[in-house]
Formats: C-alpha cells, sequence, structure tokens
C-alpha cells in the first residue's frame, strides 16, 4: 500500500487539564472504532497534572497533599506505564489507527515503528534522538520522550510525550519517585536521567508549530503514511464531554486503586525488573487461608489489551492456592495478549511468591 492510500488527520486540542486530555483519549478511540473519524496524530497540552497508569495503586505514585495544595490535578490515564508530572513544558503526541493501516500486530513492534519515526522527526530539528527500547526516545543517553500504548480491537492507541521545558523540583515535590526527599542529590539524579529540548538547543526552543510540524514529517516518512491537518468533529468533543463526566473526570475513577487494608488474610509481592515493576494482593479466606477470595495486580507495566489483568483477577477467585499458578499459565493460554518487555511467566511467578508468604499466616491460624 502506497503513502498516498494511508492518510491521517491531524489535529491539535490545545492546552487542556489533565482528566479532560485523557477523556479525549477516550473518545479518539470510540470515534475511530466506529468509523466516525479517520486514523489521526494529535499534540495535546496539559495544564499542571500528575498522572498514574491504569493499573497504578494512586496513593503509592502520587503525593496528594501536595498537589491539593498546588492545585495539580491528579489523573488516571487509561493506558498502562508509571507516574508522570505535566505541565506546559510538555507536549503531547499520540496515534489512534486500525492494524490494518500499517499491519502492525505485535506491541513491541509497533512500540519500535512509531518511536523511530518520532526520532525522525526529532532529527529534522538537529536533535539527535534515537529509540532506546522498551519504550524511550534518548538523546545522549537521556531520556527526552516516554512513549506507551495498547490494542484496542481492530485499533491501535499509541501516546508519546516530549520534554521541552522540566521542573525536576516539581515532579519529585509531586510524585512518589524512589529519591522521597527535595534534596540536591535528587534533583541531580532526576536531572541527569532527562534531557529537554531547551537544553538541546542552547536555550533557542523552536515554535509549538514547527515542532509539531518536525514530528509529522517524521510519522509520515517513518510510517509511511500521508498526514494532513484538519478539523477536530463536534462528535469527538461530545463523546469527551460524556467520558469525562461519566467516568474519566470522576474521583471515583481516579481513586478506584488505592491501597488495599492489610490485616492476617493478606499477601503481597512485588516482582521489579528491565520491563517494569508488577505487584499481587491477594485476599485469603478459609481455616487455613487456602482459598484466593480476591486478588489485585497493579504495577507500571504496559499489557494489552488492558482489561486482561482484571479478566485474570477475576478468573482466579475461589481457587484454592495450589492452584493459582497453573490457572495463570492457562489463562494466558487461552487469552491472546501483548506485553511489552513482561511476560505471562512474570504474573504467575508474583502471584506465586505473594502465596508463598501465606504460610506464616496460616501456621498462626
Amino acid at each position: 500500500m502506497a503513502a498516498a492510500d494511508k492518510p491521517f488527520r491531524v489535529i491539535s486540542t490545545g492546552l487542556r487539564g489533565g482528566r479532560a486530555n485523557i477523556a479525549f483519549d477516550q473518545a479518539l478511540i470510540e470515534a475511530r472504532r466506529e468509523g466516525k473519524i479517520p486514523d489521526t496524530i494529535r499534540f495535546l497540552r496539559f495544564r499542571p497534572s500528575a498522572l498514574i497508569g491504569i493499573h497504578q495503586f494512586l496513593s503509592h505514585e502520587i503525593k496528594l497533599d501536595y498537589c491539593r495544595a498546588n492545585n495539580i490535578e491528579t489523573v488516571r490515564r487509561i493506558t498502562g506505564g508509571g507516574g508522570l508530572y505535566f505541565d506546559e513544558g510538555q507536549i503531547g503526541w499520540e496515534l489512534v489507527f486500525d492494524r490494518a493501516t500499517l499491519g502492525l500486530t505485535d506491541l513491541a513492534e509497533v512500540t519500535r515503528r512509531i518511536c523511530e519515526a518520532a526520532a525522525l522527526g526529532l532529527q529534522k530539528l538537529g536533535v539527535p534522538a534515537c529509540y532506546r527500547p522498551r519504550n524511550d526516545i534518548e538523546v545522549d543517553g537521556r531520556k527526552i520522550s516516554g512513549t506507551g500504548g495498547l490494542f484496542d480491537g481492530n485499533l491501535i492507541f499509541y501516546q508519546g510525550t516530549l520534554l521541552i521545558d522540566f521542573d525536576a523540583a516539581k515532579m519529585l515535590a509531586c510524585l512518589n519517585v524512589p529519591a522521597e526527599k527535595l534534596t540536591k542529590r535528587a534533583l541531580d539524579s532526576a536531572a541527569q536521567r532527562i534531557i529537554t529540548m531547551r537544553e538541546v538547543t542552547g536555550g533557542q526552543v523552536p515554535k509549538l508549530e514547527t515542532i509539531y510540524d518536525a514530528l509529522v514529517a517524521g510519522f509520515a516518512e517513518g510510517l509511511g503514511i500521508t498526514p494532513q491537518w484538519g478539523p477536530i468533529t463536534a462528535y469527538e468533543e461530545e463523546l469527551a464531554e460524556r467520558a469525562f463526566h461519566e467516568e474519566i473526570g470522576t474521583d471515583a475513577f481516579v481513586t478506584v486503586l488505592d491501597a488495599p487494608s492489610a490485616d492476617d488474610s493478606s499477601v503481597s509481592a512485588s516482582l521489579t525488573g528491565r520491563g517494569g515493576t508488577v505487584r499481587a494482593d491477594i485476599r485469603l479466606e478459609g481455616a487455613r487461608r487456602e482459598h484466593i477470595r480476591e486478588v489485585l495486580i497493579t504495577g507500571d507495566f504496559f499489557v494489552t489489551p488492558p482489561r486482561v489483568v482484571f479478566d485474570l483477577e477475576a478468573s482466579l477467585r475461589g481457587l484454592n492456592v495450589t492452584e493459582a499458578g497453573r490457572a495463570v499459565e492457562n489463562f494466558f493460554a487461552r487469552r491472546p495478549t501483548d506485553f511489552l518487555s513482561l511476560s505471562a511467566g512474570d504474573f504467575r511467578q508474583v502471584i506465586e511468591m505473594a502465596l508463598g508468604r501465606r504460610s506464616v499466616t496460616a501456621i498462626a491460624s
């Protein structure tokens, strides 16, 4: 298929609140699924927001008191990944398109192709950017853009950020990053891991429109598509407004996952590797805590479709603890699932690690 046969609409939704931006993400997916909009590239900007991934505990990732006191909106994304701080110093870019457009069926390959195309766009601005697995774009070993995405039926939704300016102190103040205090060492550590457009260009930051056009050119060349600027439809705005008021903009959605209360019927474990962190919190029941009452799986991983995690949790309820490991293996054998870097074995391992800690509780009973 020639590039001319792969048209993409390009839009910019301007500066919005964090929850409103995520609601528009949902609207894009729904409108594209319904055939109401074409394959689309979107640029977006955020008012100050602290965002977490769809599978993360809110209070584990965000310093809620600080965010409330400083008018920083707390937001839950519809994609995976870790905690992020956004303000006017960053821009977002995202693509929503039918799988058949590019013939991509594997999340790792989607990630590589799109990240390489975005890096190509930055190179057009004189930024020596390159793709770094698993899902970053870097300059001289330092991160300038993080990305992530999901499959939704026949659709691919993929998004990324670009650091124009960056306030490391503000990030450390509102996110529970490993360096808990605002020390000089913590700020230096954060600054060493990332790089901004302002730093790369010696303070001469291109206009937003120039950055957008360069990224669009990179996507066109790297993905073999034909992008064209176009209008935002009233239907998308209506869908976004509905998603905001009914789900994504509500406190109930943002707080739906938070740290579970612990007692003698609960066991937990975390597994961290290069692909991210996955955690299992399991509540047991029975005289010797031999049955699984409920499972909560959280972390900063990317898995698609995202609801596969919720289905896995449901499939484990009521099982004897001795059956859990094999049940996880059988579940993923039946369910087509894409992992960006973790694997089905990681989910089995973390659940078995958690259940391995039940012996003390069971004996005490």
